[in-house]
């Protein structure tokens, strides 16, 4: 159900009024009064304009049952402060940023796609953390792209953090952890899904929710992040 107007203007006066009392602080300089200032902002578009694909000096092959791999920046600098603090500080406020800089990047780009499916998080983590990032992220790259959000991935096993294993156990790590919901196989079957994640790592995520998906009958699989771990 989308919100009503008076919704909206309401959610709108409550986040003013939360400015006012906690000014957002740039988690990349540490700047009062903006969420992300200009000069923090350049790395998080610096592949804006670049053409598709992987640039040398990257990792070449594409994580198993993806199609595309695109991502706005590395995962340094104000990019990774910025995704820590929207992560595990809860400071929602760089949803809009962050999600924005994922439809500029992918309305250049995409070869393809029409609906946007988040990576998940456990359940226990979902009630620890509060959100999903990667739900959170795609909601606002999805109104900025004109493309639905199906959440209809969940993650059955509880895995340990992908950051504190090496590559190879961490494609061990996430095998057969994803699974389809039945409620929204419908919504997916036949059609070009494009995950969304906040970082890509070794590409094990990925390919572990593309392999489910395939599973539900989607068409193709392609995948957009807001950082790429070199």
């Amino acid at each position: 159900m989308e919100p009503s107007a008076s919704t909206s203007h309401h959610d709108a006066t409550m986040r003013a009024v939360f400015d006012v009392v906690l000014p957002p602080v740039c988690p990349g300089c540490g700047r009062e009064g903006e969420v992300l200032c200009s000069s923090c902002l350049v790395p998080l578009r610096r592949r804006v304009n670049e053409p598709p694909g992987i640039p040398l000096g990257l990792p070449g092959d594409l994580p198993t049952g993806i199609v595309q791999l695109e991502w706005c920046g590395a995962f340094t600098g104000p990019v990774r402060a910025a995704l820590h603090a929207l992560k595990y500080e809860g400071e929602r406020r760089l949803e809009a940023p962050l999600g924005q800089a994922l439809a500029e990047r992918w309305r250049r780009v995409a070869a393809g796609g029409d609906v946007l499916v988040p990576v998940p998080i456990h359940a226990a983590k979902l009630r620890e953390r509060g959100f999903n990032q990667a739900h959170s992220l795609a909601r606002v790259a999805g109104h900025g792209l004109g493309l639905p959000v199906v959440g209809g991935l969940e993650r059955r096993e509880a895995t340990v953090a992908q950051h504190a294993l090496g590559r190879g156990a961490r494609a061990r790590n996430v095998g057969g952890a994803f699974a389809v919901r039945r409620d929204l196989r419908d919504q997916l079957r036949g059609r070009w899904a494009v995950l969304v994640d906040d970082v890509v790592t070794t590409g094990a995520t990925l390919a572990g929710c593309a392999a489910a998906l395939e599973g539900a009958g989607v068409l193709a699989v392609s995948a957009l992040a807001v950082a790429r771990e070199r």
